[in-house]
């Protein structure tokens, strides 16, 4: 690893730490921004450089052999471990604000994808 990605990945890091206590104060951006003396155009710079990484991430992720159908601390129930007739009902699952009903014949890699970009969105 060089210089020059080490600085880039210490940014992104310090930035990500910067949007997630603007979320963790409840601050609207405008008023974030102006506590901090930050631009917004300099807010969202970063929030668009975090989910553009977040975006490679995934996709790289998915490409990989080894990918997990879950995201890491999540709990995989297979069909054997499910009651039965559960198969007919749905789930909500709620990330953020946004909220997903899902089934029996929901595609397990489709719901881990859209998991993961909501996860990194909030």
């Amino acid at each position: 690893m060089n210089t020059r990605q080490i600085a880039s990945e210490y940014r992104l890091a310090h930035w990500a730490q910067v949007l997630q206590e603007r979320v963790a104060n409840s601050e609207t951006i405008d008023e974030f921004c102006q506590s901090r003396g930050v631009s917004r155009n300099t807010y969202f710079y970063w929030q668009r450089k975090l989910r553009e990484t977040a975006a490679k991430q995934i996709a790289k992720e998915v490409t990989g052999a080894t990918q997990a159908l879950a995201p890491s601390g999540w709990a995989r129930v297979s069909a054997a471990d499910e009651p039965q007739g559960s198969r007919e009902s749905s789930l909500p699952i709620e990330i953020g604000s946004c909220r997903i009903m899902v089934n029996g014949n929901t595609n397990p890699e489709l719901l881990a994808k859209v998991c993961r970009v909501l996860v990194s969105l909030c």
